[in-house]
């Protein structure tokens, strides 16, 4: 496990159809740049300041996660880890 991994992966909808898996600081971080400058709210600041407080050792990778894990239900992008990870095994046994 990298010193950067969240304890366990976070899963977010990016588009419609389109499911990522959040599961380190890196990933938390271009999530959060990337995020539409319309919809960056106070949830979002707090998110993306927390994982570079993380990223600097001025957090622990917990608070980062938590407020990532926040950010998401209050933008209501929050995926169930379960039927993502189902879907994307189906995805990949697809693609075989």
């Amino acid at each position: 496990m990298d010193a950067e991994d969240f304890s366990s992966p976070i899963f977010v909808k990016r588009a419609a159809y389109i499911v990522q898996e959040i599961a380190n600081l890196s990933d938390a971080i271009d999530f959060l740049n990337d995020w539409p400058e319309e919809q960056k709210d106070f949830a979002h600041q707090i998110a993306l300041r927390a994982c570079y407080d993380a990223y600097e050792g001025q957090k622990p990778i917990s608070a980062a996660e938590q407020a990532f894990l926040d950010f998401a239900k209050s933008a209501a992008i929050l995926e169930d880890p379960i039927s993502a990870m189902q879907w994307m095994a189906a995805c990949t046994r697809l693609r075989a």
